[in-house]
């Protein structure tokens, strides 16, 4: 496996100020394998990007010695596929298609797509949807990006994350058998589960719709946002988690998203990364 980092995960990434050659290189010298970008409707990358800009990301990623592992966009957070009003759901349709181009044009095949949301815990003004509707609105806006997804060669890899949806690892696995499609699968994250789960027994039954996998840790006694920790000081089991990605035949990328950014973070990071994967 390849240790990665999430440009969110350095200072400025979250606001998407930081410029991404300096993301690069401090994920380089830090000892990371690759840096997984990300896409939003404002900063240093958006949908806006043309071919040449991401070539150019490319090459400057080529001379540093870093490989770029995915894409992730929040976009879809509070601009949702499952929103009620048809224009925000089209709307986040025309970035995905052009963020997939993107992904594409940056050398790589993954995603990051969080599909809508039942409720978002951190923006306590959004829409709650019934449960059965956001089922129903996160397929209809797959079943509408699958054929950029199919042009591109880019996967949407759905993420387990905080949105009261798709809340089992079965739930999970058979909405993405539900498109047929090998350009649909999984961003497994290891920390969003450890609140209702455990992430060996949802990487054993996801299997190889996993496409890329994040690595965060969590104290489930905290059981709020705050429960999220620096790795190895929460109750992930790593081991179990190595070995049940190593059962699987894993041997892609695991990206460390430690937010938000504190000074010695980073550092600490790479550290354990290193200490768990390598």
């Amino acid at each position: 496996m390849k240790i990665s980092a999430s440009y969110w995960m350095f200072e400025g990434g979250l606001e998407a100020e930081k410029p991404i050659a300096e993301a690069m290189q401090e994920a380089k010298e830090l000892g990371f394998d690759a840096i997984e970008l990300a896409i939003a409707s404002n900063g240093v990358l958006t949908d806006k990007a043309t071919q040449e800009q991401c070539e150019d990301i490319v090459a400057t990623a080529k001379k540093i010695g870093v490989e770029i592992s995915s894409v992730a966009s929040g976009e879809s957070w509070g601009c949702s596929p499952t929103a009620s009003d048809p224009a925000i759901r089209a709307k986040i349709i025309d970035f995905t298609c052009k963020g997939l181009q993107i992904t594409k044009w940056l050398g790589t095949d993954a995603y990051l797509f969080v599909p809508g949301a039942v409720d978002v815990f951190f923006l306590p003004d959004a829409e709650v949807i019934d449960y059965d509707v956001c089922y129903e609105r996160a397929g209809d806006a797959i079943k509408q990006l699958l054929p950029a997804a199919e042009e591109t060669g880019v996967a949407i890899c759905i993420e387990n994350v905080w949105n009261k949806f798709l809340l089992s690892p079965l739930e999970m696995r058979d909405f993405i058998d539900g498109f047929n499609s090998e350009m649909v699968g999984a961003y497994f994250d290891v920390g969003n589960v450890l609140l209702t789960g455990y992430p060996e027994q949802w990487i054993r039954i996801l299997g190889e719709r996993i496409k890329r996998v994040h690595v965060k840790d969590f104290k489930v006694s905290v059981g709020t946002a705050e429960g999220f920790v620096d790795l190895l000081e929460g109750d992930v089991d790593f081991e179990a988690v190595k070995k049940a990605l190593s059962v699987l035949g894993y041997d892609g990328y695991v990206t460390a998203e430690l937010l938000p950014f504190e000074p010695g973070r980073p550092e600490k990071t790479a550290q354990a990364m290193k200490k768990i994967f390598k």
